[in-house]
């Protein structure tokens, strides 16, 4: 297979994280607003998250189908339709009158999760394997930082001019991308013949649904529906399952999911996903409460983003590193201390939070650990998968991370939302419980980063021979 020269590769790596950058700056670009939004459009705290959830719910889905889709039209001609999604929906975003409509222009954003796997396809068939996985630990160190910077640049935006300019700007930066990557990223050379299942991408978003609802509308909707709801998810869930394992063309390929190091490393993405964005999210609210209720620091947008600017420094310098470090200290022992460090931070936000300089300690710390771990997860992946594959792992860690971050975003909702004041604000303890809830769910990320075995990539096969490693033998033979 022909492949880019190095003046091209670079180009291409450059347009490719141009658009996984500001994508997922979109993802965390609202997170410090949404107090501003909920007054501007005259909604409530439980609805107003979900212009957050919504977006992770619809790239939950978006990845995986747009994805296969990819494979089947080509990636090039996929990640343009991803591209223009994500500017229609900035620019409905930008002009929405209500919250409804900002919901349904999230949600059209969302498909451009696509961008995830298909930058990591484009990589696997463009780089020499020599280079593939520096490239793909690039990508996702991109993509965490990205997620970051949305925190800290939504401040100084809102306070220059509005939150609507929080949807403009990225209008403009996207119809750039979309007419540099129409115009430099190169036909796929593969294609995989096939078709969609359409019928699994209906279970995955139904099953989703039925959990996220019930999760983030726990305290308004009393015990029935929310019970009812639950075992709807869980019955959805397990049919879901049921048609990706007899699928000829899974969306998820549940057959890799069962590879020692893939599902291991995927279950701590999923825990660690959903501690993260929901750091992203409420730890700027918690900073936005009036000081007058006792435990908020009345900061605004703009303060609040300087307090999170720990966070995106130390994530930026440690993840910029973790590749390197990879010679010293394995890819496993970065996600396990990565999984502690955030542990460790979500319960000093738990124990400790009455004066600024706690929370932005908190917050490097937890920066740290995302920084260790995010490129740290994606390297675990490629490594155990075969070259082939490596896209389609990629983009599958990836969206086990999105998934787990709608889940986590949904409970903390629920949680901080919960018994609100009489003048509608969450009280200190809705949100001492979620960050002790995070503090578990990083412990359990812990412990399941201790079961990821240490493994090595096969020699890589000619390019003309199958391609196989022990694990995949293992879980094709069982």
């Amino acid at each position: 297979m022909p492949r880019l020269q190095a003046t091209s590769q670079r180009r291409t790596f450059a347009v490719l994280a141009g658009a996984a950058g500001a994508f997922a700056m979109l993802q965390s670009l609202v997170s410090p607003v949404l107090p501003v939004i909920q007054r501007d459009l005259h909604t409530s705290a439980s609805t107003v998250t979900w212009v957050l959830t919504a977006w992770l719910l619809a790239a939950s889905v978006a990845t995986p189908l747009m994805g296969r889709i990819g494979d089947m039209i080509g990636k090039d001609r996929t990640l343009l339709v991803a591209l223009a999604a994500i500017a229609a929906g900035c620019l409905v975003a930008a002009l929405a009158p209500n919250v409804g409509v900002l919901i349904a222009a999230r949600v059209l954003q969302g498909l451009g999760g696509a961008v995830f796997p298909l930058a990591f396809g484009i990589l696997r068939d463009e780089f020499p394997p020599d280079r593939m996985v520096s490239a793909v630990g690039g990508m996702s160190a991109v993509l965490a930082v990205g997620g970051g910077a949305g925190i800290v640049l939504a401040g100084p935006v809102v306070a220059a001019l509005d939150w609507r300019w929080l949807f403009w700007l990225p209008f403009g930066v996207m119809a750039l991308t979309l007419v540099l990557a129409y115009r430099w990223i190169p036909a796929s050379p593969v294609r995989t013949p096939g078709r969609v299942n359409w019928f699994a991408a209906v279970l995955l978003s139904a099953w989703l649904v039925a959990l996220l609802l019930p999760l983030s509308k726990a305290g308004s909707w009393g015990l029935l529906p929310v019970a009812g709801l639950l075992a709807l998810a869980v019955v959805l869930f397990l049919g879901w399952v049921a048609v990706e394992l007899r699928a000829g063309n899974p969306l998820v390929d549940m057959r890799m999911m069962r590879l020692p190091t893939v599902w291991t490393t995927n279950v701590v993405a999923l825990l660690f996903g959903a501690a993260m964005f929901s750091v992203y999210a409420f730890l700027p609210l918690f900073m936005q409460i009036p000081a007058a209720t006792g435990y908020g620091f009345g900061a605004s947008v703009g303060r609040a983003g300087l307090l999170m600017l720990p966070l995106l420094v130390t994530m930026a310098v440690v993840g910029a590193l973790s590749g390197p470090a990879t010679r010293w200290l394995s890819s496993r022992t970065q996600v396990i201390c990565g999984a502690v460090l955030g542990a460790v931070s979500c319960t000093m936000l738990a124990l400790a939070h009455t004066h600024p300089w706690q929370v932005a300690l908190a917050a490097g710390i937890f920066g740290v650990g995302i920084g260790l771990a995010y490129a740290a997860m994606t390297s675990l992946i490629v490594h155990s998968v075969p070259v082939a594959q490596t896209g389609v792992a990629s983009g599958m860690n990836a969206n086990i991370r999105t998934i787990g971050a709608s889940i986590g975003t949904a409970v903390v909702s629920g949680i901080v939302t919960h018994g609100l004041r009489p003048d509608g604000l969450p009280r200190e303890s809705g949100f001492t419980t979620a960050f002790a809830v995070l503090a578990g769910a990083a412990t359990l990320a812990v412990l399941v980063a201790l079961l990821i075995p240490r493994t090595r990539r096969a020699t890589p096969a000619p390019a003309t021979a199958p391609v196989s490693t022990p694990e995949l033998a293992d879980a094709n033979a069982s």
